[in-house]
């Protein structure tokens, strides 16, 4: 059986570490330029070498995306990047575009190169296309069926990598080649600029009839007709094991430290136990079913594994999402008092019962019994998002533990 990696996104340095103390076996992150997430924070050359000495130092490999479709004025100002990567030293580059991959091949020639799902990779003739060139994994398209991954596996060499993404947001364009931000907004997705129109809801106006809009209905449940469910594959770890796929990977470099401990810590206890034992897993189903939904999420879908799907099986659905537990924060530091240190993310109080996500699975349910501020004065609340204050909830706690508060 092959080693199976779970890959996790992250768009800070603090989502970085949370990802990494939370389950990931490897994690893709973006720098301030090249990368298919403009709107996120991201990662300046300092956070960059910061991150990767934290995940290196527990065992954990860095990815960089480098994925953009580039431009001619692109070209210079990439290379001089590539040179820049080469002294922060991450495991692997994430690409799309042929002149970035020959560029990268020739200035970071020890580095490992990942083809990025941009390349719209359908096939294994693809994959050993990549392979002839030096690229040692190939992310799939997210059209793929299992039997077509499997298919790609049995006809490509042994060492050569496939990463699959299982969960997460879904595009409505091939392999995420989208042109309806940039003709609507003027803003590119290719060039990492994204505005997701595909999110939004949409009506039609006749010609003779000005400024009458009638909605467009795909059927009774709403007018989103290009916007997706999101993925969630936890049901299936042990086809995707069987199919021969290296990485899980995990969709969301805009997501939140929530999100990322949550899908996380479930993928890695899924995947653990299925290797274990497949029994375990089976016994296990409803404890990760349950656990995936408590981050905001939109309704899931499988969506191309299991073949292209039917109309009774739509993928596509209103853009509302489900939050059934809201983001306090991340548990760091103590005062001289012993209570625990975090930036308030959103607001909570004195008196409140809230839940303590741990990284080893558990989750605790504590109420705040003292609340002050870096001066040590007493509060009710924290007044100011993202203020430094410190708690009391009456059990021990430790760095990277994350409050939350169940909404539902």
């Amino acid at each position: 059986m092959r080693k199976t990696e779970l890959l996790i996104p992250a768009g800070s340095l603090e989502v970085l570490k949370t990802a990494v103390i939370y389950g990931a076996d490897a994690v893709y992150i973006g720098g301030e330029v090249f990368s298919l997430r403009a709107k996120s924070r991201n990662f300046s050359p300092e956070d960059m070498k910061e991150g990767i000495a934290f995940a290196h130092e527990r065992g954990v490999k860095v990815y960089v995306t480098v994925n953009i479709l580039a431009h001619n004025e692109d070209l210079e100002p990439v290379r001089a990047y590539l040179h820049e990567l080469k002294e922060i030293g991450p495991d692997a580059l994430i690409i799309s575009d042929p002149a970035v991959f020959t560029m990268a091949r020739e200035i970071l020639p020890e580095t490992d190169i990942h083809i990025s799902t941009q390349a719209n990779n359908t096939n294994y003739g693809t994959y050993l296309f990549w392979h002839s060139l030096g690229a040692k994994r190939v992310v799939s398209a997210r059209e793929l069926s299992l039997d077509e991954l499997k298919e790609i596996r049995a006809h490509i060499p042994e060492d050569m990598e496939i990463e699959t993404f299982v969960h997460g947001a879904m595009c409505i364009s091939y392999s995420g080649r989208c042109l309806l931000s940039n003709f609507l907004t003027g803003r590119d997705a290719n060039q990492g600029a994204c505005t997701h129109p595909c999110r939004w809801n949409y009506a039609v106006m006749e010609e003779t009839r000005p400024g009458e809009y009638f909605p467009v209905y795909e059927n009774e449940r709403g007018t989103f007709i290009f916007n997706s469910r999101d993925l969630c594959m936890i049901d299936h770890i042990p086809e995707l094991v069987e199919a021969g796929i290296d990485s899980f990977k995990v969709e969301g470099r805009m997501k939140t430290a929530l999100y990322v401990a949550v899908v996380a810590r479930t993928y890695r206890q899924a995947i653990d136990d299925y290797l274990k034992d497949p029994a375990l897993y089976r016994q296990n189903l409803p404890h990760y079913r349950e656990e995936i939904a408590k981050c905001t999420f939109r309704p899931f879908t499988t969506g191309f594994f299991f073949g292209k799907p039917s109309h009774e099986a739509q993928i596509y659905d209103s853009n509302t999402y489900e939050k059934a537990y809201t983001y306090l924060g991340i548990v760091e530091g103590r005062d001289q008092n012993g209570r625990y240190g975090l930036y308030q993310r959103n607001k909570f109080s004195v008196g409140e019962e809230i839940e303590v996500m741990k990284p080893d699975g558990r989750n605790l349910t504590v109420t705040v019994r003292e609340m002050a501020d870096e001066e040590g004065q007493p509060m009710e609340s924290c007044p100011h998002p993202k203020q430094r204050f410190f708690i009391d909830v009456g059990e021990a706690l430790e760095d990277h533990d994350i409050l939350r508060r169940r909404e539902m």
